[in-house]
């Protein structure tokens, strides 16, 4: 089944990039449920602003929807480890048929080398460009990116955060040793 992917990250001890899965089909419900969780006057939900009642709420919503995900985390020298997350995110979804992928704008000059990262992985893979789309997007612009906003924070939490969102997550791939969650 051919899906949408949305990328968010967080930072704590590691640097954690999460690719949310959503089937097409499942993009509308997708995104109305996420819409709904949305306080009288929010753009967004944004998992870090959120109180702990708040933050229960959103993930028990979360499993509830049809949208998996997979965590990318590694150590080092931020823009480096985020590459290198990037580069083996983008590998996967291509190999899962995934067919757009959003990514959480940081800003031009960042986002820019997200690009040349997408590309360069997809040139690599000998994965023609018109395979999978890829944009960045601001965080209001579409809800299903904060279904990646909630697990990254969570799973950079730990302990009963991660446990909650541990239904959500397919694959954990840590920049040297990849393993299932």
């Amino acid at each position: 089944m051919s899906t949408h992917v949305f990328v968010d990250e967080s930072t704590r001890n590691a640097y954690y990039l999460v690719a949310a899965y959503v089937p097409i089909t499942e993009l509308g419900p997708v995104r109305r449920a996420m819409r709904a969780l949305c306080l009288p006057g929010e753009r967004r939900v944004h998992f870090q602003a959120e109180r702990d009642n708040r933050r229960r709420e959103i993930v028990s919503c979360l499993t509830g929807l049809s949208a998996r995900s997979r965590v990318y985390t590694g150590r080092g020298p931020k823009d480096a480890v985020r590459a290198a997350l990037l580069r083996a995110l983008v590998a996967d979804v291509v190999d899962a048929g995934g067919r757009r992928l959003v990514v959480e704008s940081r800003g031009h000059t960042r986002d820019r080398d997200d690009r040349r990262q997408v590309v360069s992985t997809l040139q690599r893979l000998r994965v023609p460009m018109d395979v999978l789309s890829y944009e960045h997007f601001e965080p209001h612009e579409d809800p299903a990116l904060w279904i990646a906003d909630a697990v990254a924070w969570c799973f950079g939490a730990a302990g009963e955060w991660r446990r909650r969102v541990e239904p959500l997550i397919d694959k954990v791939v840590d920049l040297d040793q990849p393993h299932r969650a």
